[in-house]
């Protein structure tokens, strides 16, 4: 099968779309022809090998894994004797590593694709989705009613953010640049800020939840638009430096709000399928609905990850094969 591969770090100019082996199926596996793929930043930062303090975990001098993506959707080409949830012709959508590549033989993180969703579309929701879902959900205790803020809405994560806030009854302002307004509005957020019009730290609003995908805000700014018990969820934050890469910025933030009332969380989204059959529900329902900004076929790769690298997608960047 073709595989997009990276045998060093570095720009996308290493990215090499190779034949290799098509995965084994086993017994709890389910092999997926895939469709589509999409990108996320662990990707980004998988390729170029940062940052460095990730390198323990990722390979020091080259790559443990050659393989990148992580989401995907397409079509059940085979399942194992002990796979029962989906069958073969079955068009589903999850996440595995390895994904930008014409097969990945999955074992949980796979759930039935809505059938109002077309694969391209499946394919941008498992990470970004879940980590909005997780973010919301779990780690801010997200409440019908509550005042919720989306620094950085116009992203992967910030599109589903927006939406599942919604979704959760929550009262959302969000926060983008001129471009991106109307698609925001769109997506259903009570409030939109510009803020290359207007600095929202500014603007004498509290909220109880922040979920900060831009991220490039101190603390003090931050404080100001929290309510005394609010929660503030960091999911994104700028490259920062190439030892810490966005750590740099997270660590900052976690030591300044250190005996604070609010609560700074970070964390990693995990795929698992249960989650990914909430979100399968609220897409089925149209509560939901991802946002593809551009596709590529699976040979231009490299060309979907310089784009990335520009930092102006809308939603996600989709791979097709």
């Amino acid at each position: 099968m073709k595989a997009v591969v990276h045998n060093t770090y570095g720009s996308p100019d290493v990215l090499k779309l190779q034949e290799i082996e098509k995965p084994d199926l086993t017994d709890d596996g389910v092999l997926v022809r895939v469709r589509a793929a999409s990108i996320n930043p662990v990707d980004w930062y998988a390729m170029t090998g940062t940052p460095y303090v990730a390198r323990p975990q990722m390979g020091l001098r080259k790559p443990k894994t050659n393989r990148l993506g992580v989401d995907f959707a397409g079509t059940v080409e085979a399942v194992g004797r002990d796979v029962t949830h989906v069958r073969p012709g079955d068009e589903v959508f999850g996440a595995k590593s390895g994904a930008f590549a014409e097969y990945v033989c999955v074992r949980d993180a796979v759930v039935l694709k809505p059938a109002n969703l077309t694969l391209e579309q499946a394919a941008a929701v498992p990470v970004a989705a879940l980590t909005a879902l997780q973010g919301l959900r779990d780690k801010g205790q997200i409440q019908p009613g509550q005042q919720v803020l989306i620094n950085g809405a116009s992203g992967g994560v910030g599109t589903f953010a927006v939406q599942i806030a919604k979704a959760l009854g929550a009262e959302v302002t969000a926060v983008c640049s001129t471009r991106n307004v109307e698609l925001v509005r769109s997506l259903g957020a009570d409030y939109v800020v510009d803020y290359t019009r207007e600095d929202f730290t500014r603007s004498g609003r509290r909220y109880d939840l922040m979920l900060d995908v831009a991220g490039g805000r101190s603390w003090s700014e931050c404080k100001r638009v929290l309510e005394p018990q609010a929660t503030l969820v960091i999911v994104g934050a700028p490259k920062g430096t190439r030892l810490l890469g966005p750590l740099s910025h997270v660590i900052r933030l976690k030591l300044a709000a250190l005996g604070s009332r609010r609560n700074v969380v970070f964390f990693v989204a995990q795929t698992n399928r249960a989650d990914l059959l909430v979100l399968q529900e609220l897409l089925a329902a149209g509560a939901v609905t991802p946002v593809v900004h551009r596709s590529y076929e699976l040979s231009k790769t490299a060309d979907a990850f310089r784009y990335l690298g520009e930092g102006h997608a809308q939603g996600k960047i989709v791979v097709t094969m």
